[in-house]
């Protein structure tokens, strides 16, 4: 499993309590984008850059979400990979390496900094969240996980007038993501078939497949 992956679908966000951030402007922001908001689709780019400051290359791609936790992580450039969680599942594809990656998709580990934009209150009981003023022209949020072993040290969400314009966080070895969203669409119709995953034939499968289950999972 990649970087990616533990972004996505790995993040053990076991700890309970609310802890609400003080009124201000990034989440008064975060507030009208996710504010009915069930099913979302948009691109990425992503930049990572290791705890020496060396940069990678920048990858490109699509993104489906929609409530309770399923998603679809498309991407493109300059390879291909597709990460899918189905609601029990979650399934990495190389197409390169013609393998698939799948684990059981536990109710902790479907939790994440974007999973959360369809439910607020799950974020304010799983994060600490606070202001981080404005700067590059976004407003801040911090999400720090409550978690007695997070995956990661923080996630920065930074919000522009439209909603969620940037992503930014570090791992616990020092490590540093990008994430810059566009073309983002709120609550479009999508194909169940997005969140379903069947490995190519020829594929090898490794890890957890149990008997196929694409409900999503339930608190």
């Amino acid at each position: 499993m990649n970087r990616l992956l533990t972004f996505c679908a790995a993040l053990a966000l076991t700890a309970a309590g609310a802890v609400h951030a003080a009124a201000g402007p990034a989440r008064a922001r975060l507030d009208s984008f996710a504010t009915g908001l069930h099913a979302l689709t948009g691109q990425f780019t992503q930049t990572l850059t290791d705890a020496n400051g060396s940069k990678g290359k920048t990858s490109a791609g699509t993104l489906s979400l929609e409530a309770p936790r399923q998603f679809r992580w498309e991407t493109l450039t300059p390879y291909k990979q597709t990460i899918v969680a189905d609601g029990s599942r979650v399934w990495l594809y190389d197409p390169d390496l013609e393998q698939v990656t799948v684990r059981v998709q536990s109710t902790e580990e479907a939790h994440s900094p974007l999973t959360v934009l369809t439910d607020l209150k799950q974020m304010d009981r799983d994060f600490k969240v606070t202001e981080q003023g404005e700067h590059d022209g976004l407003a801040w949020l911090r999400l720090t996980s409550t978690a007695k072993d997070p995956q990661f040290d923080y996630a920065d969400l930074g919000f522009d007038a439209n909603g969620l314009a940037r992503m930014t966080f570090r791992d616990q070895l020092g490590a540093v993501t990008e994430i810059r969203f566009a073309n983002w669409q709120r609550n479009p119709t999508i194909a169940p078939a997005t969140f379903n995953f069947v490995p190519p034939k020829g594929a090898d499968v490794i890890g957890d497949a149990p008997v196929i289950q694409t409900q999503p999972l339930k608190d």
